[in-house]
């Protein structure tokens, strides 16, 4: 099992999202995040400045089996790409096991339906 954690710019999550559906990753956790890159900036409205160093990002993380990766990887480079800096980062890391609380399974089972291979 692998475990995917991808940062995407906000205004990319439900394109990113239903991109992940179609290639079968059926469950992600995901929250708002804030994070400082290397570029800063400030921006005037008005007279007044505002300091957007702070960026505005969403955090995924999903667990997937192998067979799953490179849709997975793929369907996230695509959907959160816009070709500008900040697009966003994803990470890969080997998961050496899981359980599933209800029914004792472990390993891939514990992350898929009944039934499923």
């Amino acid at each position: 099992m692998k475990k995917v954690e991808a940062i995407i710019r906000k205004t990319k999550f439900e394109e990113v999202k239903e991109a992940l559906h179609e290639v079968g990753i059926e469950f992600i956790t995901f929250w708002e995040v804030r994070g400082v890159g290397k570029s800063t900036e400030e921006r005037i409205y008005r007279g007044v400045k505002y300091d957007t160093s702070t960026i505005e990002r969403m955090m995924i993380t999903f667990y997937c089996r192998e067979k799953y990766l490179d849709p997975a990887i793929q369907a996230l480079l695509q959907s959160a790409k816009t070709g500008n800096v900040g697009d966003g980062k994803i990470f890969i890391s080997d998961i050496i096991n899981g359980y599933r609380i209800r029914t004792g399974e472990q390993g891939d089972k514990s992350v898929y339906l009944d039934g499923e291979e």
